[in-house]
């Protein structure tokens, strides 16, 4: 929507340009026109910002699954758009086809003297068989992503995800680091973040890493889910759950909690920001320092730069 706002302004300042550029005034008219141009490159930088900041996000008019960010989350696009979508088309057309004929065939005007037909046995045989082939089909693919989402290969760190009431808590095993994750409130906020999907301590990756992720809760059932990495789990108290991902590009990925859990279901968001593993290596070890002296978890730098970038940006 952004994009196409600042195509509109482009071609405004072209067609004002072209008509002022005949009057008297071409020295003014000059100047106007690189102040425009000017207003518009920072509008476009500030796109260009919002869109890398806000690289896992949901957009506005969007049809269709995320970007996929993970091998796992790539073969759950592709069987969604490749054989899912393909087949719900076929389907709802059959079925919209076949009521228009039996409407049209069947009506009072063209069948004054109805059939008291109950059964057809190769109808009844067809409309058993093909649901089932139909099923087949389907299932076949879905039992191949379960198992391979649950096949965890040999991980390179393990993080352990504990839901509550009604916030996230972050343990990195062999780090032996652990931090909170809580919604941050609409009032405190900085440019470029997402209302009602920004924590104060996100979850931090490195990019490229096979990642072993645990779940459990401490209180009632939640569930962890993040549409871009394929990953939907649930966390129950007192049973350990596992599985895997591994982050194709750098990037920030929001998700939910996907579990009714109480009156704040709806404020308990999931902030993954997946760096380069050189700039992770470096952020875990000024988390560890920060959280020994009490703070919080530090944000990674390249992020608070993206958000340095749409401050500056907005504040021309």
């Amino acid at each position: 929507m952004m994009l196409l706002n600042l195509l509109a302004r482009a071609r405004t300042v072209a067609n004002w340009a072209a008509t002022t550029r005949k009057s008297k005034h071409a020295a003014r008219a000059k100047a106007l026109v690189i102040s425009r141009i000017l207003l518009l490159a920072s509008g476009f930088s500030t796109f260009v910002v919002s869109a890398a900041a806000m690289a896992g996000a949901p957009a506005n008019w969007q049809i269709g699954l995320p970007k996929p960010q993970s091998p796992l989350a790539l073969e759950i696009n592709a069987f969604h758009n490749n054989l899912l979508v393909p087949l719900i088309f076929v389907i709802s057309f059959f079925v919209l086809g076949l009521l228009v004929y039996v409407s049209y065939r069947f009506s009072e005007k063209r069948n004054p003297t109805p059939s008291k037909t109950t059964h057809n046995s190769l109808i009844e045989i067809l409309w058993t068989v093909v649901p089932v082939l139909i099923l087949v089909v389907i299932a076949v693919p879905s039992f191949q992503l379960l198992y391979k989402a649950h096949t965890i290969p040999e991980s390179d760190f393990t993080l352990k995800i504990t839901g509550h009431q009604w916030y996230w808590t972050y343990e990195y095993v062999e780090d032996e680091l652990e931090f909170d994750a809580n919604l941050i409130e609409e009032d405190d906020l900085r440019p470029g973040q997402l209302r009602l999907m920004t924590t104060d301590n996100p979850v931090v990756v490195p990019t490229g890493k096979n990642i072993r992720l645990q779940f459990i809760a401490s209180d009632v059932l939640h569930a962890w889910a993040v549409p871009s990495l394929g990953v939907r789990i649930d966390a129950v108290p007192g049973r350990l759950n596992e599985v895997w991902t591994h982050v194709i590009e750098p990037g920030t990925y929001y998700g939910f909690c996907s579990e009714l859990c109480g009156v704040r279901h709806s404020y308990m968001p999931i902030m993954v920001i997946a760096i380069p593993p050189d700039e992770y290596d470096v952020w875990s070890t000024r988390a560890k320092n920060e959280l020994a002296l009490g703070n919080d978890a530090p944000l990674p730098d390249s992020y608070l730069y993206s958000l340095e970038q749409i401050e500056t940006a907005q504040s021309r």
